[in-house]
């Protein structure tokens, strides 16, 4: 494995036409690549503790240990086109070939795998409404392409982080109530989407996972994750309950007493402790995670299309009446839940607190 000298120059004039910053971690993670690639393992000697910026870097490119330059070249390169693609036109998955804007997402099609990427790394991919229906609309044109194999990740160093709370602070000409019921039935629509999804879908989760975009983990049919990637669903402590049919799928996938110890008392899991439960297929180290997962990706979406999704529907079928019954009862609840002084409390709790940060 590793890149061709002029795809890594590439990769590096690439590096300068990025209109956004990628923050600081991803920052660390280039430099670190880039030194492994042109001068090997880390050699010089650790900077003072006090020289927090080359403190910073040394232990980055150290981290890397015994990669080799090859394999350095080509994690760069994946790096750099990942952080170009993120911010590519947005690309619909339809199958006439023709292209549709998204606001929230970016939607393409390449080598038979149709990925959607949550797009608003800013606000570390949290929901909007906005992106709700777009995940919807995104699903069902992904279910009929052409395409083997369909992927959800997130563009830069999350995932996402859950439901966006403004969400909450929009109150529509009728109240509180219509907002609620409103809210509950476009819930109802995106946990459909996943029970309906007639592929298999495969979360390549980059980064933290907070909230409902933990929840429909278990209606994935694969969960690939970096290990730098947590899964937290805090919904207690903001006076809510959980959805995405977790509360009957995670018993299933890892027990009554682990369950619980997340869905209820709010334990955040690491990618290994996801793993270990059965949440997560396969965690991969940071450095090699877009190589390895997306060398993977390819070789599932060469297997036959139509065996793959029969295969898929008939596991599927065995559950899918329970898991839309769960899904309506997770919506009546959680409506109730949203119309509560407890979850109005613990919202406006929240906004006092960031407030003051």
């Amino acid at each position: 494995m590793g890149a061709s000298v002029e795809e890594f120059n590439t990769a590096k004039e690439k590096l300068g036409t990025l209109k956004k910053d990628p923050g600081n971690e991803v920052k660390l993670k280039i430099y670190a690549l880039f030194k492994q690639a042109t001068q090997g393992p880390c050699n010089t000697p650790k900077p003072s503790m006090l020289d927090f910026v080359n403190k910073a870097k040394w232990d980055a490119w150290k981290s890397l240990g015994s990669v080799s330059q090859e394999e350095a070249w080509q994690y760069y390169v994946d790096l750099i086109s990942s952080l170009v693609g993120t911010e590519a036109p947005a690309v619909s998955a339809q199958p006439t070939g023709s292209t549709k804007g998204f606001q929230t997402l970016l939607v393409s099609t390449e080598d038979n795998i149709t990925t959607i990427r949550l797009n608003r790394p800013e606000k570390k991919n949290a929901i909007t409404v906005e992106m709700y229906n777009e995940l919807i609309e995104a699903l069902d044109l992904a279910g009929k392409d052409d395409s083997v194999i369909t992927v959800i990740t997130g563009s830069g160093d999350y995932y996402c982080s859950g439901n966006d709370l403004n969400n909450f602070t929009k109150i529509p000409e009728g109240g509180v109530e219509k907002m609620a019921k409103e809210s509950g039935e476009l819930l109802r629509r995106y946990v459909k989407a996943y029970i309906d999804f007639p592929k298999p879908l495969i979360g390549v989760i980059n980064g933290p996972a907070v909230g409902v975009s933990v929840t429909v983990l278990g209606l994935f049919d694969v969960v690939y994750a970096t290990e730098k990637a947590t899964f937290h669903t805090p919904f207690s402590q903001l006076g809510q309950s959980p959805e995405g049919c977790s509360s009957y799928i995670f018993p299933k996938i890892m027990g009554a007493a682990k369950a619980s110890e997340m869905l209820l008392f709010n334990k955040k899991l690491t990618a290994a402790q996801a793993c270990e439960v059965g949440l997560v297929t396969e965690v991969f180290p940071e450095s090699s995670f877009q190589s390895e997962v997306w060398t993977r990706l390819k070789a599932y979406a060469k297997l036959p299309k139509n065996s793959l999704a029969l295969s898929k529907q008939l596991i599927r079928a065995v559950e899918k009446e329970k898991l839309h019954a769960v899904n309506d009862a997770k919506v009546e609840r959680l409506v109730e839940r949203w119309l509560s002084d407890e979850c109005m409390q613990a919202i406006m709790s929240f906004f006092q607190a960031k407030s003051k940060l």
